[in-house]
């Protein structure tokens, strides 16, 4: 079975850190660009980063340009995302994406595999 599994959520305080991570279970992220998103309630589902699987170039949302890091570790078909300096409007429902060749990184319709999501809460 295919899937994606994301973990690493949880509260934290405004100005705070979490890693995120995506960990690919029956098929390998090799060949696939991998996205993170994330939907807050009554809010559409927002792209916040992507990794190429050519390259592995980087490309980030304005939202979160500098405060969010993306990484994948190809060895163990997992990708991370490191957040810093938290805001409140952080908190979300984040997922995780894989596409073998999305035409707009951004858009959640381009991707094959969804992870089930993690919530991440950002308050004092």
């Amino acid at each position: 079975q295919l899937k994606l599994v994301e973990s690493g959520g949880g509260l934290v305080q405004p100005g705070g850190s979490l890693r995120l991570s995506c960990a690919a279970s029956g098929f390998t992220l090799d060949n696939y660009t991998i996205s993170w998103f994330r939907q807050a309630p009554g809010k559409e589902r927002e792209g916040l980063s992507c990794i190429s699987s050519i390259d592995g170039t980087t490309y980030y949302a304005d939202s979160v340009e500098g405060r969010f890091t993306m990484s994948r570790d190809n060895a163990k078909d997992t990708v991370y995302l490191q957040m810093s300096s938290l805001k409140p409007e952080d908190t979300a429902v984040y997922y995780c994406a894989a596409g073998i060749d999305p035409m707009f990184i951004f858009r959640p319709n381009d991707y094959d595999y969804w992870g089930q999501g993690t919530q991440v809460s950002v308050s004092s």
